[in-house]
């Protein structure tokens, strides 16, 4: 299989390069980065600090959609909503990994899933897709005397709070019991906020250091306190699901797909 990957000298980009290199059947095809960036021009595996792959980093994005198979995109919002329309254009298989997207982004997707195949997930780590679906069945067996919190962190760059996996948790949990997440989502407390109300999910964003990501779901109850948690140590958890996703997509239709459908959870 082919692969482009965009947003090459960042950390999710290098450790794509990373997985897909050691991934058999799978290679680089194609690696870019935004107009300008200083590492236009180097060898995108020397960036990611391996053999050098004679693939060196470019800024022509169609380029890349028409040389690869799947392009695996862990950008930026806007970034991630131009990639799609190249990949309805092209017929591209895309992975987005990206969070943070906004109506019209996701809208993006949604219209190119209905010319390629498109595996969007707010985590491509398979114990984190897992851990939405055991939040998920444990929200549906526990009933409201059972406050539901979600707590991640993450490293001190993340621009969107909070994290695009705690609000699939958060979704997963209110999908469970009944209950429209944004009705009952509190995203953050501060000040004399009263008492806790029931069938509130909580949700508390914190960021330091270089922490990879952190995400915990919390049951408390009166005299019991039930905790599902996922700690990852590095990228590699997200970029191996990234390109489990691309491999799992890889002669299917167009569709908007989940990391759920890759998985087999559904």
């Amino acid at each position: 299989m082919k692969i482009g990957i965009p947003g090459a000298a960042g950390r999710m980009g290098q450790a794509l390069t990373r997985q897909v290199t050691a991934t058999d059947g799978c290679t680089v095809v194609a690696a870019t980065e935004v107009p300008g960036h200083a590492a236009l021009g180097r060898d995108c595996g020397a960036l990611a600090g391996i053999e050098p792959l004679g693939v060196a980093v470019g800024d022509d994005a169609q380029a890349m959609f028409r040389a690869a198979d799947a392009v695996l995109d862990f950008t930026l919002p806007g970034a991630a909503a131009r990639h799609a329309e190249l990949a309805a254009a092209e017929g591209t298989m895309l992975v987005v990994g990206t969070t943070g997207l906004g109506a019209d982004e996701q809208a993006a997707l949604e219209a190119a899933a209905a010319q390629t195949a498109v595996v969007q997930a707010p985590n491509m780590s398979l114990a984190v897709n897992l851990l939405f679906r055991l939040t998920e069945q444990v929200a549906g067996l526990l009933d409201d005397d059972y406050d539901i919190e979600i707590v991640e962190m993450h490293h001190r760059h993340k621009i969107d709070a909070p994290s695009g996996t705690a609000l699939g948790l958060g979704r997963a949990a209110a999908r469970a019991r009944g209950v429209a997440f944004d009705e009952v989502a509190a995203r953050g407390r501060d000040g004399v906020t009263g008492a806790r109300a029931r069938g509130e999910i909580g949700l508390a964003a914190l960021r330091g250091g270089d922490v990879t990501g952190e995400h915990s779901v919390i049951f408390a109850a009166d005299g019991e306190r039930l905790e599902l948690a996922v700690r990852s140590s590095n990228r590699q958890t997200y970029a191996r699901g990234a390109v489990q996703a691309a491999r799992w997509a890889e002669g299917r239709g167009p569709g908007l797909y989940t990391m759920a459908d890759v998985l087999g959870l559904d």
